[in-house]
């Protein structure tokens, strides 16, 4: 799997990232957001995801984005129970 790294123009290869790594992964999600400092960025993340609305009138790419923030912010919470629990 590749993605771009932080300065956008190099492509870094993730690829090699085991299912151990994955678990550990977890753990460090689970660690970090575990800080004052974390707890109030994860709260902010879900303010602007999951309690934010549009009218009747908001279009399929602005449903189809939020869904997609809403899905990140999900992933992120079920790493951080995983990685409890491991």
């Amino acid at each position: 799997m590749l993605f771009l790294s932080k300065n956008k123009t190099d492509i870094v290869d993730i690829s090699h990232i085991s299912k151990i790594d994955q678990k550990n992964m977890k753990r460090i999600f689970a660690r970090v957001f575990s800080t004052d400092d974390g707890k109030k960025l994860l709260a902010y993340l879900q303010y602007i995801t999951f309690h934010r609305s549009f009218g009747a009138d908001v279009s399929d790419s602005q449903l189809r984005y939020m869904e997609g923030q809403r899905s990140l912010v999900s992933t992120i919470l079920r790493f951080i129970d995983q990685g409890k629990n491991n």
